[in-house]
């Protein structure tokens, strides 16, 4: 059988990337560009900047990812690219450009769901891992426990209703001071903190058991600093970010864990940027062992946006028949699912 090679494009929200990958599970190349310090300055991903960003570097990104990958355009099989959910603008300079190279070199288009490119992330170094199996995906935009029937068939089990985790680490380094990118941060002060210090809430959403809230926790984060503040009292923003952590965790560990044991799966997986998290990887490995469950994470470099995913999720894509056609159009709110 030949070999399938997908050249791979993801621009959902503030890192460029390429990647070529060879039959669904070898990643030949993998080439990022940050704009994390530029948007450091303010605060927060800008939009608008995102998107001129994008611009600027999406050809030598892939220009670089075919030359590290030692092929050429014209061994490439099919284009794969992400057209949502994520930054509209942002989106649509990833679609453009895959539409255009779709139509000049004459090979297939096939457009990525982003968070199926997050779940097949643990495709990549688990050559093991088929579904069916559960995953929780955990990013900035994004929480979502997903139960994967099959390659490209997902059922949502629960997702967020209001801040994604991800948003919450960010808003709550915010209001410490730590500034932005905040999940790498607040990770790295938790480990000199005590996660028992302060007596953060576990949100629990009685009809939907597997649905998360995280804006009441945040909210009890800045009302705490907030009365510190007030009252004159010290502030141990060590205590705050490990023990915020720890609310953060306990609630995801313990959806996921009961969702697989509900469900019958001895196969559980982490996917996303906040899945690199080194608190959240080593609760959930204790909870799945302490329950006999397999537990699956990608390395933190596909964990964050990156293209390899997109190439794997849409290698399977591609093998299941499904096309692209140059219509093919950004869809900022995209759900699971969906075509």
């Amino acid at each position: 059988m030949e070999d399938v090679l997908i050249l791979a494009v993801e621009s959902s929200c503030d890192e460029t990337a390429a990647a070529v990958v060879k039959n669904g599970r070898e990643v030949l190349s993998n080439v990022i560009s940050s704009q994390i310090a530029l948007h450091t300055l303010y605060g927060g991903v800008v939009p608008e900047i995102a998107s001129r960003k994008h611009i600027e570097k999406i050809n030598q990104v892939i220009e670089e990812a075919l030359s590290q990958a030692g092929v050429r355009q014209g061994d490439i099989t099919a284009i794969g690219v992400t057209y949502g959910p994520g930054l509209v603008g942002a989106l649509l300079v990833g679609v453009a450009e895959a539409k255009a190279i779709s139509f000049a070199a004459g090979i297939p288009l096939v457009g990525v769901h982003h968070i199926e490119g997050h779940i097949c992330a643990n495709y990549i170094e688990n050559p093991d891992l088929e579904p069916p199996f559960l995953c929780l995906v955990v990013s900035g935009g994004h929480t979502h426990l997903v139960r994967v029937v099959d390659y490209g068939k997902y059922e949502i089990l629960g997702r967020t209703r209001d801040d994604a985790a991800g948003e919450a680490f960010d808003k709550v380094a915010r209001a410490i001071g730590l500034g932005y990118p905040g999940g790498p941060k607040i990770d790295k002060l938790a480990k000199e903190g005590n996660p028992e210090a302060i007596a953060f809430p576990r949100a629990k959403l009685v009809d939907a058991e597997y649905d998360f809230s995280f804006s009441g926790l945040k909210s009890a984060v800045l009302n705490y600093l907030n009365g510190c503040r007030m009252k004159g009292e010290p502030i141990c923003e060590a205590d705050v970010a490990a023990s915020f952590q720890r609310a953060v965790t306990d609630v995801l560990v313990e959806h996921a864990v009961h969702g697989a044991k509900e469900f019958g799966m001895d196969k559980l997986a982490i996917a996303g940027g906040v899945a690199s998290n080194s608190a959240l990887r080593a609760a959930m490995a204790e909870a799945c062992a302490k329950e006999g469950i397999r537990f699956y994470h990608p390395s933190p470099i596909f964990c964050t946006d990156n293209a390899a995913m997109i190439g794997v999720a849409a290698y399977y894509e591609y093998m299941a028949g499904t096309r692209s056609g140059l219509d093919l159009n950004a869809v900022p709110n995209l759900r699971l699912g969906e075509r």
